[in-house]
Formats: structure tokens, C-alpha cells, sequence
């Protein structure tokens, strides 16, 4: 065990291993309260996606053959009253919490969080209890949660953030390894030299292409190959096997030189952003929770189209009229978004689409998880505007979030709007508007004492003396969210 640390100390340590000691050191008590309340929302809202995504059809699909190829096990797949080992476990749990676009995600580094630690943590730490050891409490997991929070979009930043998702990289796979192990490492107890090595085994499996977007089904497992890695290298370096050191910082085939490499950023990389400010800058408060149920870059879109509903009632009460939208935004938006849709469409590329959810929007005035049903997808209605959409890059828009959306009418009439930031990035939604998101979104798909248990258990999440509560309360069967 090294010594407790200092930023001086640590920095000699090389990133890696600072990294590491502060993984191992951090305690609930360096934690700013407002801080571990927030975390305390965040998981919840994950658990409600889960809920929301654990018997949609492409899920239902992944666990059938999982089931088939997997043999049971110790941990719980929820929504299924099933059990399987760890790895494939943590993998349908995390398919189920990014089964539909709902869940969070970190505004300066994309990654989904939730979808990566909650299925990784519950599956190590229900591992663990059926070989033995005691029952894990509600503040190792908050803490745990926490530490994941804070090292996923750190190796993000290393990587310049979104400019991932403009290479075509699924970013938040690449950068979820880490965070999984990280986490993992923390909640199992791993020393330092033990944690550097649950990440050097997970960076080396990182990858994940965002060509899944365009109506795969596994676009909706991706992150769970993070959340499943990660586990499975913490458990690897708990029994001592050993990983890639210093694996961040390596110039050969090191984790930031090989995604770093043809960036086309100078410097590649930015090593530095893994640990700086650590312990005082908490990456937790640029996750974003999401209002609608489409990919975050559609988001601005949505909010612009709606702010035009709103000051041209009128004009916008017959879209048969409309002749022309232009949908103008940044770099990042426009390649994870901006693409040609084309029919027929599934609904995990109706959710990937900006000219898609324009037309949601103005059709249906919300962009939530009814309008993705399978027989609304093919509207007419909806295609006729698709097709007048033509989505643009302009780089002289000023933030990566703004969006410009501009609609041309019959009679020549044009209408535009700015937005700088969507509802969820500027303002972020409250506590409350996550408690009521939770609430709303799991409505008729449990029954209101289970919900209002996981919502008391989550939100006293310190006082909870077993976490296993909520892996049973979560492996009740859930009722179908119709997309027939």
C-alpha cells in the first residue's frame, strides 16, 4: 500500500499510477455532499432505464441467445428472474440500461455511465457474495459509482473528447473500459499495483465503432462489451494476474498513442487531463441526464424545432406546406447525426437521426419512447419531412452544442431559430426533474411499491446495509413497453 497521497507525490507516480493511487484512496468523506447526492440521481435514472429497456425486442433477442449459449450462474439479469455469471450478466444488464437512448451522458467526453458501472458493479459484487464474502453496503456501491464517473470521461478528455465520435469511434466504448475496471477495482478492494493492472487488461480490449448506429442491433450492447471487459479484467488482477503497466502513458501501443494516433489534433493526445484536478474538479457534474428519447446530438434539434412550434403556432399547424429544413450544427453533431436517413428505417437509427427527430418533433410535438414504436416509424407523415431535411456542418456556429434549424414554406415564408444548448445541458435537469423521469418513464411497467422501494433504497443509498436488495428488486419480471 503506498503512501496516502499529495499532488506533488502523485505526479512522480507517472498518469497511470496517480490514477490508481487516487482510485485506491478516494473516500466517501473527499466527496462534497452535493456531489454524492447527485450520483445518488444519476443511478437512479439508470435503474429507470434499465427498467424502460429490459423487454424491448432487441433485448429480448440478445437475452434469448445468451441465455442459450451461457450457463447459470451467481448474478442477476433483471427484468428476467434468471441468473448467469458475472461477464454475460453485466453484459444484458448494461444492454438493457442502453437499450433506448434514455440514459445519461457526459457532455465534454460521450460516454453512457450508467450502462458501463451499475451492471459491472452489481454482477462483481454478487459475484463475491456467493463465494463467501460479506454483504456489500449502499456506500461502497455509491463510491464506487463515483470513481467510475470520474475516470470514464477523464480518458475521454485525453482524447479530445467528442472528436472520437467524428473518427467514427463508438467513443464511450473506447473510453468505458477503464472507467469499468476502474470501478470494479475500487468496490473489490484492489490495491494500487492491482487496479494498474485491471486497467492495462481492459485498455487492451477497448474499441467499438460507430457504425453500429445505422440500425444494428448491437449499437444497444456496445457499451456493455466496456462494462463486461472491465469487470472481467478487475476480477483477472484480483487474482493476480497481471496487465499492461503504466498502460496510458506507454509510447509504444500505449492506450492514448494508439487512439491518439492520426487524430489529426496537436498534440494527438492530452495525457495531463487523467488526472488533473482530481478530487477537486468532479467530472460527475458534466453528465447530462436525458429529457427525450432519441441520441444526445438530437437533442438540440429537438428543443429548436420546439421553440419554433412555440412562436409559429400557426404557421406550423399544416407541415404539408413546409418545403424545405435545413438543420445546421457543429462537427461532431452532424457526423454522429447528420446522416442521409433513409426508408425503411430501424428504430435504433430512427433514434440516431437528426432529420428523424426534426420530423418526430413537428409531427408528434415530443420525441419520447411511444413514437418509436415499429408501426409509427414508417409514417408517411414523418417521411414526407425527412426527405425536405437536409442536415449541414457550419463551422462557424459557436458551441459543439448549438444547432440552427431554418424552415422554408409554399409561400416562400422562411422561419429560423438558434439554440445554444438543449434542455438537459443548459439548464441540466434538476434532481427532481430526474425523480420525475424515473417516475414517469417506469410507470405501468412495475408496479408503484417496487418502484417507490428502488427510488427509497437508491436515493439513502449510504444507509443501505446490503446492496443485493436492489439486484432483487430489479430481477422481478417487467411488463413489455409495447413497440409493436
Amino acid at each position: 500500500m503506498i503512501p496516502k497521497s499529495s499532488p506533488e507525490k502523485d505526479a512522480d507516480l507517472g498518469i497511470t499510477k496517480h490514477l490508481c493511487a487516487w482510485v485506491n484512496q478516494l473516500s466517501l468523506n473527499d466527496i462534497p455532499e452535493d456531489v454524492r447526492t447527485r450520483a445518488k440521481y444519476l443511478i437512479l435514472d439508470g435503474f429507470g432505464c434499465a427498467i424502460v429497456g429490459a423487454h424491448l425486442p432487441w433485448t429480448e433477442k440478445a437475452a434469448e441467445a445468451i441465455f442459450e449459449m451461457e450457463s447459470p450462474g451467481d448474478c442477476v439479469v433483471w427484468g428476467y428472474e434468471k441468473k448467469l455469471g458475472p461477464l454475460p450478466a453485466a453484459l444484458l444488464n448494461s444492454t438493457e440500461v442502453q437499450g433506448f437512448e434514455l440514459d445519461d451522458w457526459h457532455s465534454l467526453a460521450p460516454l453512457h455511465s450508467n450502462s458501463i458501472l451499475l451492471p459491472a458493479l452489481l454482477a462483481a459484487t454478487s459475484h463475491q457474495r456467493a463465494k463467501g464474502a460479506p454483504p456489500f453496503n449502499g456506500a461502497s456501491l455509491l463510491l464506487s459509482t463515483i470513481v467510475g464517473y470520474e475516470t470514464g470521461p477523464r480518458v475521454g478528455l485525453c482524447l479530445h473528447g467528442s472528436h472520437m465520435l467524428t473518427r467514427g469511434w463508438h467513443s464511450g466504448v473506447v473510453f468505458g473500459h477503464a472507467a469499468s475496471a476502474a470501478a470494479v477495482s475500487k468496490v473489490l478492494g484492489l490495491p494500487p499495483h492491482a487496479i494498474e493492472d485491471a486497467l492495462g487488461i481492459s485498455c487492451t480490449q477497448a474499441c467499438g465503432l460507430m457504425s453500429a448506429q445505422f440500425g444494428s442491433d448491437v449499437k444497444r450492447m456496445q457499451h456493455g462489451f466496456a462494462a463486461r471487459n472491465g469487470l472481467f479484467a478487475a476480477l483477472l488482477a484480483k487474482g493476480g494476474y497481471t496487465g499492461i503497466k503504466e498502460v496510458f502513458e506507454e509510447p509504444y501501443g500505449g492506450f492514448l498513442a494508439a487512439f491518439g494516433q492520426g487524430s489529426g489534433k496537436e498534440p494527438p493526445h492530452l495525457a495531463d487531463e487523467l488526472v488533473k484536478g482530481l478530487g477537486q474538479t468532479w467530472q460527475l457534474e458534466s453528465i447530462r441526464v436525458k429529457p427525450h428519447a432519441s441520441m444526445a446530438g438530437t437533442h438540440c434539434t429537438i428543443d429548436t424545432v420546439e421553440v419554433l412550434q412555440k412562436k409559429h403556432p400557426a404557421k406550423l399547424s399544416n407541415l404539408t406546406n413546409i418545403t424545405c429544413i435545413k438543420i445546421e450544427m457543429a462537427e461532431a453533431a452532424f457526423k454522429h447525426g447528420g446522416w442521409k436517413a433513409r426508408r425503411p428505417l430501424t428504430a435504433t437509427g430512427a433514434q440516431m437521426s437528426c432529420a428523424y427527430a426534426a420530423a418526430v418533433q413537428l409531427v408528434d410535438t415530443q420525441v419520447s419512447p411511444q413514437e418509436f414504436q415499429h408501426g409509427l416509424i414508417d409514417r408517411d407523415s414523418i417521411w414526407a419531412l425527412v426527405d425536405k431535411t437536409e442536415c449541414v456542418h457550419s463551422p462557424e456556429l459557436g458551441g459543439k452544442f448549438e444547432q440552427k434549424v431554418t424552415i422554408t414554406f409554399a409561400d416562400g415564408d422562411i422561419i429560423s431559430e438558434t439554440v445554444n444548448a438543449p434542455r438537459g445541458v443548459n439548464p441540466p435537469l434538476s434532481n427532481q426533474e430526474i425523480l420525475e423521469k424515473f417516475r414517469n418513464f417506469t410507470k405501468g411497467l412495475i408496479d408503484d411499491k417496487r418502484r417507490e422501494m428502488i427510488e427509497k433504497l437508491v436515493l439513502d443509498m449510504e444507509n443501505l446495509q446490503d446492496i443485493s436488495i436492489l439486484d432483487e428488486l430489479l430481477a422481478s419480471p417487467q411488463l413489455h413497453l409495447d413497440l409493436a
